[in-house]
């Protein structure tokens, strides 16, 4: 089932040019998109329609489990959209079965499910109240045990998840013309907020779904391109404005809605790819002023559908030198959840990316089930980036689609702590067992992607899905525990560590974390440049991603988190700030050398000498505050180390103490 009408594949795909197109978007009334949270902490689920077959998942579930109360948005995915009509729709055909690799271009036309949205008999043992459905009643399913889910956890919000990779095929066509938006929109508010539902069976009718949604998830995979299933109506002109265009319909009517509904706010979501090659045809600086969350599909990066017989990790947190898969484009990135993020809020010149969207309403991934391959030989990192014969053996539980499994599938095949491995370089996590490679999460990682949420002023995270969950809810805690908590390490792309921001006990007039400064120290009350409107930048003051500065008459935009870094000292690949070039009104400054540093250490230029080697190493002893490359070598405490990542070195960052830039030579 997974295959069918999961988030997959949401960063593969072919890359086509995008042409410059414009829509007139209807302007925002004072009842927007609610301002999301801005702690990192939100948390959003998705619960699959078909969870109630196979793997026997019921609402019922979610509670017990004690999910529930843990969640502040369950997305109940996917409904479809009607071939004919272009509206909302209901049906009693689910989708048909497609096992050679999702060849069948009508696979979801007409397709919906019935049954288990409103038809299907609960029994009490499998009821979220204990009480099983009677055949007198006009709503029993899934709808009718969300109706019981929400009278126990009022404050969770359930919104109702349009599209997903088989039904995403007529998006194209709705969003077409401002008519067919309408159009569209009004019958997903009458349908599934008025709770107008096909009456079939002895089912359903008018008023028998209300009040169970509490607002819309949009998931276009995808608008532009041709990288969605085979099919799929694309249209690469148009689509991008068209998307933004549908988002600002959707947002204008159910700000309607809920004034009349006692004012009510109703949420808007979207599902958001992850690939810069599909990124490109979003217009990502406008649509966030009609979304409370953009939920980016950080996961199934890679996997046995890549077309190669190469393992690699479904979803790195950063790329890796070592990582096989060639570039996406010429001079870009290869994927990872921070080219993603950085490419959504930030921008990627490559493709015309112009970032901008709001980093606090944008979520991170979390995948529960695992992309796999077999055949695998150990090779000299644990299966990692090794060959492989073939995808991964298919799962019941799972579908029975080979390269896909379930954590507790994963588990009772890889039953060993010891299988589980963590790549410092990329932050990310897989499994294997000498023949069995699967890519996934594992508590460290979660750690490592709650941490970057925290670090990057992110709005926390995004589960696919409660579906591949083992009884205990094992990923799911994880994540949870974690983005409620605080950050244990910043680190930057390289996955080095960062200095984390300082405690509330210490006074904010501390010192940076660096143990020399510029010989121009800036003023202790700094001024904002004239024509700036950007506050100064400050030496002492910790800024998170995205946070915008003046200094020396530019404006700097932080790339993560950073205290005591000036933004005019650049460090190539790993420089925290971007800058936006002269204020308004302001001037470029004389082109001038980089701020010297004290005599207490060494230029960070390439062109001088070596530092000093100690006498009890073969090579020149580390120092903090000096620019290292890729292949230098080191000694430190009589042993011996070789850089892996370009960076300039901070006390802390001692070979020992950061693997993810020093290898061990001795």
């Amino acid at each position: 089932m997974r295959m069918r009408r999961s988030h997959r594949l949401a960063v593969v795909g072919a890359a086509v040019a995008l042409v410059a197109t414009a829509a007139v978007i209807p302007a925002l009334t004072a009842t927007t998109a609610a301002q999301a949270a801005t702690t990192g902490g939100v948390k959003i689920a998705y619960f699959d329609q078909w969870s109630v077959y196979q793997n026997a998942y019921y609402l019922k579930n979610v509670d017990t489990s004690g999910v529930a109360g843990k969640l502040d948005y369950m997305l109940y995915d996917f409904e479809n959209i009607d071939p004919v009509n272009l509206t909302c729709f209901e049906a009693t055909k689910a989708t048909d079965p497609d096992p050679a690799g999702e060849n069948d271009p009508n696979a979801g036309d007409g397709a919906e499910d019935q049954y288990a949205d409103y038809q299907m008999a609960v029994a009490a043992g499998n009821s979220v109240d204990g009480v099983g459905d009677t055949n007198n009643q006009p709503l029993q399913g899934n709808f009718n045990q969300l109706k019981k889910l929400k009278a126990k956890y009022p404050n969770l919000k359930v919104l109702l998840s349009l599209g997903g990779w088989t039904y995403s095929k007529y998006f194209s066509d709705v969003a077409k013309t401002a008519a067919s938006r309408q159009k569209f929109v009004s019958s997903c508010i009458t349908m599934f907020l008025d709770g107008n539902i096909p009456a079939a069976g002895g089912f359903g009718g008018p008023g028998t779904a209300a009040g169970i949604f509490d607002g819309f998830d949009i998931d276009w995979e995808y608008p532009g391109s041709s990288g969605g299933h085979l099919g799929n109506h694309v249209d690469p002109t148009n689509d991008p404005a068209n998307f933004t265009a549908l988002l600002a319909e959707f947002r204008s009517e159910l700000n309607a809605y809920g004034t009349a509904h006692g004012g009510k706010h109703y949420s808007l979501t979207a599902a958001l790819p992850s690939g810069q090659d599909k990124v490109k045809f979003i217009q990502t600086n406008q649509i966030g002023q009609y979304l409370d969350y953009g939920n980016i599909m950080t996961y199934d990066m890679h996997g046995a559908f890549d077309g190669n017989a190469t393992t690699n990790l479904q979803d790195p947190l950063y790329t890796s030198p070592n990582d096989p898969m060639t570039a996406v484009a010429p001079g870009t990135g290869k994927y990872s959840t921070d080219e993603a993020i950085r490419a959504w809020t930030q921008g990627a010149s490559a493709y015309g990316i112009p970032g901008g969207f709001p980093a606090n309403k944008a979520t991170v991934g979390f995948p529960f089930y695992y992309r796999g391959w077999s055949g695998v030989t150990a090779g000299g990192n644990h299966g990692l980036y090794q060959p492989a014969t073939g995808p991964s053996q298919g799962m019941t539980l799972s579908g029975n689609v080979p390269g896909v499994a379930m954590y507790k599938e994963v588990t009772s095949i890889v039953a060993n702590s010891a299988d589980t491995f963590f790549d410092p370089l990329t932050r990310s996590a897989w499994f294997y067992d000498g023949n069995t490679f699967y890519g996934g999460d594992s508590a460290q990682s979660i750690q490592a992607k709650a941490d970057y949420i925290h670090c990057n002023g992110l709005a926390g995270a995004m589960m696919f899905s409660l579906y591949d969950l083992d009884p205990a809810a094992t990923l799911f805690n994880a994540v949870v525990n974690d983005v409620n908590g605080t950050a244990s390490t910043c680190t930057n792309p390289s996955g080095s560590p960062i200095p984390p921001p300082p405690s509330n006990t210490v006074s904010p007039t501390a010192s940076p974390t660096r143990t020399t400064s510029p010989t121009t120290s800036p003023s202790a009350s700094p001024t904002t440049p004239a024509g700036c409107t950007a506050p100064a930048w400050n030496a002492t003051t910790a800024y998170v991603g995205g946070t915008s500065v003046s200094y020396n008459g530019h404006t700097y935009t932080s790339k993560w988190w950073t205290q005591g870094e000036q933004p005019d000292t650049h460090s190539g690949q790993f420089d925290v700030w971007t800058d936006k070039g002269p204020c308004s009104g302001g001037t470029t400054p004389p082109a001038s050398p980089s701020p010297t540093r004290t005599t207490t250490s060494p230029s960070p230029s390439r062109t001088t000498t070596s530092p000093t080697p100690t006498s009890t190493g073969a090579y020149p002893a580390w120092v903090p505050n000096h620019a290292y490359a890729i292949g230098d070598r080191v000694s430190y405490n009589g042993h011996n180390y070789q850089c892996l990542q370009a960076h300039t070195s901070l006390v802390g960052w001692e070979p020992p103490n950061v693997p993810a830039l020093w290898q061990a030579l001795s």
